[in-house]
């Protein structure tokens, strides 16, 4: 099975997406580039962050990549759709770990923090780790869940009820 991998990045990622894009698809990979498509720097990083969240969310990618200038506002950003579990990862061991234990299925990049040939290979350790299953991972997996769900019906009762979150 070929895995699906979603990327974006905003102006501060762009020249590292542009690197990164033809080395995914030599590598295997079937790759969607959500933007940006030319170097803007009035762009925001959240457009971009939205849309790979928004493909993993609806099952069009398996993995996503988010590329801005220090990876954290896009990490920021895709966390807050349902379903996603971002985290900026500046090693290797961050990027396996983060998907081995933490089910993590965007890895978001700091442009000006690595380099091409760091990127790639915290790509590779993301793209390459499966999640481990094991009850404890699932078991904490099972809480963070618990908090999300529990937000999620609390905003949707305020919303329901006219306040505001």
């Amino acid at each position: 099975m070929i895995l699906r991998v979603a990327i974006g990045a905003d102006h501060g990622g762009f020249a590292l997406k542009a690197e990164l894009l033809p080395w995914l698809k030599s590598q295997g990979y079937e790759v969607s580039d959500l933007g940006a498509f030319s170097f803007a720097p009035a762009d925001d990083y959240p457009d971009f962050a939205r849309k790979v969240a928004e493909a993993l969310a609806s099952a069009q990618a398996e993995r996503g990549i988010i590329i801005c200038g220090s990876g954290v506002g896009a990490c920021i950003a895709a966390n807050k759709v349902p379903g996603v579990w971002a985290g900026v990862c500046h090693d290797t061991y961050s990027a396996r770990q983060g998907v081995e234990h933490d089910d993590m299925n965007v890895l978001c990049l700091g442009a000006r923090v690595v380099g091409t040939e760091l990127a790639r290979e915290l790509v590779a350790a993301f793209l390459k780790a499966r999640f481990s299953g094991e009850a404890r991972h699932r078991r904490r997996l099972d809480k963070v869940m618990a908090i999300e769900a529990e937000y999620l019906k609390k905003n949707r009762s305020q919303k329901e009820e006219g306040a505001t979150p």
